[in-house]
């Protein structure tokens, strides 16, 4: 028989092993998933599709063109990872930043995660297959720690770079659903993110003129925004860019603010 204190080691590796990878199995499946797509990309020609095949040597991976931060409406970063490994939720986003600064990385990024939903900006109809996605533990109201937005700067930074992603493509989720969403909450720092590159942001207005004939919705069409319930899309414009105001119409203040960000997107 094998020594006691053997046994009780034994026994404490596995415990351990266990314990620091509770997500073991649905990395695993992950795995599989992958695998899957991999065999698919091996097909060719596509039944029908053509008598002959040649395969070209000029191609590579699709790059993902826009980011959308989210926050996650929960109250725990192990919330978000469990739902996001169940399933059942049909939920994902490539990447998870915890309060702490903790950055959890959920899915390659050149595979399409699921966290933009029924979305579109400009004539983008199916963000999910274009854009990144990633969630900032947050309660949908409190503020974002400095730990996280820290962590985050430093992702955009490196999505940015890999990716070549442009200042403009920097959206948050109310951007392309202002209809089903609000996150990131009205606390989120865009300007701070402007600054660094990641997103853009109006200068100074006091010298602005707005023409006569300017045409609010069709500014906000020009910037991205759909403008089918044009009442959701001006309070989402106004939560990403003027938090004190939650007013349903524009002001000429606020008209300014959105002539002068609209020539950034011309």
């Amino acid at each position: 028989m094998l020594p006691k204190i053997f046994c009780f080691l034994v026994f404490a590796l596995l415990i351990n092993s266990c314990s620091s990878n509770k997500y073991a199995a649905s990395n695993r499946v992950y795995k599989r998933q992958v695998k899957e797509f991999a065999r698919q990309i091996k097909k060719y020609p596509l039944e029908g599709s053509a008598t002959k095949w040649v395969g070209t040597t000029n191609f590579g991976m699709r790059k993902p063109g826009f980011v959308i931060i989210h926050h996650t409406a929960q109250n725990a970063c192990e919330e978000t990872l469990r739902a996001f490994t169940l399933t059942r939720s049909q939920v994902s986003a490539h990447y998870v930043i915890c309060k702490d600064g903790t950055v959890h990385h959920m899915l390659n990024d050149y595979l399409r995660a699921w966290h933009a939903g029924v979305s579109s900006w400009g004539n983008d109809k199916d963000i999910n297959s274009s854009s990144i996605g990633i969630e900032l533990d947050n309660d949908g109201y409190t503020l974002f720690p400095a730990a996280q937005i820290k962590s985050l700067l430093t992702l955009l930074h490196t999505l940015k770079s890999e990716y070549k992603i442009p200042a403009a493509n920097f959206i948050g989720h109310s951007d392309i659903a202002p209809t089903r969403k609000n996150d990131p909450n009205v606390n989120f720092p865009w300007q701070l993110l402007a600054k660094n590159g990641y997103g853009l942001w109006y200068g100074d207005t006091s010298n602005v003129t707005v023409p006569e004939n300017f045409n609010d919705l069709q500014a906000l069409r020009i910037i991205g925004y759909s403008v089918k319930d044009s009442t959701a899309a001006i309070v989402a414009f106004k939560r990403h860019f003027e938090v004190e105001d939650s007013s349903t119409f524009f002001t000429e203040g606020d008209k300014k603010i959105l002539y002068d960000l609209m020539k950034k997107y011309e």
